[in-house]
């Protein structure tokens, strides 16, 4: 028997209601938790790595069906349709080489995309257009000028989305947060981020000396498909697939990895979700490699227009400290443990006028529930433009060599560095535009 997609269900029955008003989601009391109107149907691009990992969790969702699976690897795009296939035990799920494919079904709902950085933009654009609900990894965009068009898209479509900051879902976090905004540490002046490049994989950047030597691309990736927007370059097996992101044309380094975590629940816990520092100076440090350019070993400091500073360390542990007139809380990047100026502090309760920033289950739960119920996610689209605008801010101030950046949140335009405005944006290689 042919199975019945939700937005088959629904179009069929908006037909035989004629005018008769039909809700989005019909509730599960009528049809049941699996019915075709509570099930959202989903592809995933990007199945590597991270996106594996994203891909696994949503099939833990009785409420989610995966129908597709787009790489330009096909060796990664097998492995991806194996599990998926395994887990609804058929064959059902289809392999794309070209994500505007995706975007052609009409009975996809939403999309994961978890890619390298360079194609988040032009991907959750695409995905807005064709009227997906997007779930993209973080940095969600690789520059702010990106980040500008993708806001503007997501809101123009109706879409929702969740960015991949689930660090900010830990319900350590968001504890640590309401300790911070309902003023259990006084009144927050310095948030201290610390973000240390000290594993192995930081250290093999850091110390490369290698030649990379361009090399025949490997038969199973299409690596055109893969440079995508981002300049034409020779193959060499370091660029691309995990190590592509300490290479600034396709992702910006720890700043962008660790950093978009970490910042992220400064933002939360500054109560500056909807804003964006005005003031940012970094500094950092450069590998001697021939191939990576993205820093390690920052140093930075950024300004709030409420007086409040985010300073930067490479200092251990991983994790952002909060530091009020009366206390401090440190959250442990990843896992959430909290630590605090006073055991006591970890006790606090709430009263119902307080603030609360609410809990879920988990990240990719949250934007399943969301798509429902056309609400915010945890991380909506202003939270994920906002916290990459602050990391790509620091690149460029580092690219710069350690320029202080002022900066207009409200107009998003640097005030006092032509050459700073400049590279808010890139040229992409054609055909691609945003």
């Amino acid at each position: 028997m042919k199975k019945l997609h939700r937005r088959t269900f629904l179009k069929a029955s908006a037909a035989s209601l004629g005018a008769m008003a039909l809700p989005t989601i019909v509730p599960a009391t009528v049809l049941g938790e699996n019915a075709p109107s509570n099930r959202i149907v989903m592809a995933s691009i990007g199945t590597n790595g991270q996106g594996q990992g994203n891909m696994r969790n949503l099939l833990q969702q009785q409420d989610c069906h995966i129908v597709g699976v787009c790489d330009v690897d096909s060796n990664h795009r097998k492995t991806a349709l194996n599990i998926v296939n395994k887990h609804y035990n058929n064959t059902d799920c289809a392999q794309y080489l070209d994500f505007r494919d995706v975007m052609a079904r009409d009975d996809i709902d939403a999309v994961c995309i978890s890619t390298p950085d360079h194609w988040h933009g032009l991907i959750t654009l695409a995905a807005a257009r064709a009227g997906k609900d997007i779930y993209c990894e973080k940095p969600l965009v690789n520059t702010i000028a990106e980040g500008k068009a993708v806001l503007k898209a997501v809101k123009r479509y109706g879409r929702v989305l969740q960015t991949g900051s689930h660090e900010r879902s830990r319900g350590n976090a968001r504890y640590a947060c309401e300790l911070v905004r309902n003023g259990r540490i006084g009144k927050l002046h310095t948030m201290i981020v610390n973000l240390p490049c000290t594993q192995d994989h930081h250290l093999a950047i850091i110390n490369d000396r290698a030649e990379h030597p361009v090399m025949p691309v490997p038969p199973q990736l299409d690596y055109d498909r893969w440079l995508g927007p981002a300049p034409k370059a020779p193959y060499t097996p370091k660029r691309s697939h995990f190590s592509w992101r300490f290479i600034m044309d396709y992702g910006g380094g720890e700043m962008t990895d660790r950093g978009a975590h970490v910042i992220d629940i400064g933002q939360l816990g500054n109560n500056s979700d909807h804003t964006t520092p005005v003031e940012y100076q970094a500094t950092g440090e450069l590998p001697k490699s021939k191939l990576f350019n993205t820093y390690f070993n920052f140093k930075f400091e950024c300004l709030y227009d409420n007086g409040v500073k985010m300073i930067g360390t490479s200092d251990e542990p991983r994790g952002i400290k909060f530091v009020g007139d009366e206390g401090w809380v440190f959250v442990h990047i990843h896992g959430g443990h909290l630590e605090a100026s006073s055991p006591a502090l970890l006790k606090e309760t709430f009263g119902p006028d307080e603030t609360h920033l609410g809990r879920t289950l988990n990240h990719h739960r949250n934007f399943l529930d969301c798509v429902k119920t056309r609400e915010d996610t945890m991380a909506p689209v202003y939270v994920g433009h906002h916290s990459a605008v602050i990391c790509h801010l620091l690149n460029i101030s580092m690219q710069l060599d350690g320029a202080k950046l002022k900066w207009d949140p409200k107009t998003e335009t640097v005030l006092n560095n032509p050459t700073a405005q400049r590279m808010l944006g890139r040229s992409m290689r054609s055909p691609w535009q945003i």
